[in-house]
């Protein structure tokens, strides 16, 4: 079989495809046929070195986000079945409950081996089904930006009919978040850059758009669509050069919901105080997370957004296109 490994993260040049023996499953292991993976903006980082939950591990095999077909299991297997469609889990070990440290420790394509192979062997528990009208490469976009998207709108205060929610730019987490809130009944704003993406986001169920570089002062455009009062949930991707913007966008009470690190910058919390606003971290999600999402994908019929699909032996062109963030969806290798 063949693979991707890096076999010390130092760029996109450095990722190197070697081939191997097909690996055995043991006793409560799967063995999935890799049919389809997608990236992550954490995966540029881990490439280049700058990861920020700790360097990556030397000979890694990228990318925590894939899809396949069980073609082997091994003694005692229960859950799943040789022929079923499945995705693992971002982080291996997390069932369900409150994340705890120990969980990190088995984050696929940074702590352990991803998915950028032909074959993989994984214990039956960090498996799910995908929904039965998803291609592999749309059930390969759900491990992490659709699960975080998902932990943002229902793992604290859930989102209810009638709430407004903002969206920031058209990546995956961004696009997902979208895509559930406007099946939940919710308005949605979303910011961008670009005339035609925001003409893409409203055709996937936005209400607002808000281009921020002919208003850099988006938050006032967000208060002018909300009378003023500001949205219910912030899904901010951006980090802590847009975090000021988003707390003024939010209403008294509100929640933000602190997923990505594309900018950097501090931030003080005392705005956040006075609005007696929430302000959450998101580590992607865990298993129980992921089969409620599974749940809602397969009842709304929701299709996961893809920009575009590359060859596997084009990885190296599926990073470079993610580097230029000219993307609305995910990024996809097809295996």
């Amino acid at each position: 079989m063949r693979r991707y490994r890096f076999p010390k993260p130092a760029g996109i040049e450095s990722l190197t495809m070697q081939e191997t023996e097909i690996p055995c499953p043991g006793r409560g292991q799967v063995l999935v046929r890799m049919r389809a993976a997608s990236l992550n903006y954490r995966d540029l980082m881990v490439a280049s070195g700058r990861y920020a939950r700790g360097a990556a591990p030397e000979n890694l095999i990228p990318l925590s986000d894939g899809a396949g077909e069980v073609v082997e299991i091994g003694a005692d297997v229960s859950r799943v079945a040789v022929g079923a469609r499945v995705a693992g889990l971002f982080m291996q070990t997390w069932l369900g409950g409150a994340i705890a440290p120990e969980y990190a420790a088995s984050a696929m394509g940074g702590a352990v081996d991803g998915v950028l192979t032909e074959y993989r062997v994984f214990d039956e528990s960090g498996l799910v089904e995908i929904p039965d009208h998803l291609s592999f490469e749309e059930a390969a976009c759900l491990p992490c930006a659709g699960v975080t998207a998902w932990n943002a709108l229902y793992g604290g205060q859930r989102l209810a009919a009638g709430e407004s929610v903002l969206v920031l730019g058209s990546g995956g987490v961004s696009v997902f978040a979208l895509q559930f809130a406007a099946a939940a009944g919710a308005r949605v704003i979303a910011t961008s850059s670009s005339a035609a993406k925001l003409a893409r986001l409203r055709a996937l169920g936005a209400t607002d758009g808000v281009n921020y570089t002919e208003r850099p002062e988006w938050q006032e455009a967000v208060l002018d669509a909300t009378d003023g009062r500001g949205v219910d949930h912030a899904v901010e991707v951006g980090g802590a050069g847009t975090l000021v913007r988003s707390i003024q966008s939010v209403r008294i009470g509100g929640q933000i919901h602190l997923i990505g690190v594309l900018t950097g910058g501090e931030i003080d919390p005392a705005p956040m105080m006075r609005r007696t606003q929430t302000l959450r971290g998101i580590y992607v999600g865990s298993r129980e997370m992921f089969l409620a999402m599974n749940r809602a994908i397969a009842l709304h019929r929701i299709q996961p957004v893809i920009d575009r699909v590359f060859a596997f032996e084009e990885a190296h062109a599926a990073y470079r296109h993610l580097t230029g963030r000219g993307h609305v969806g995910k990024v996809v290798i097809r295996i």
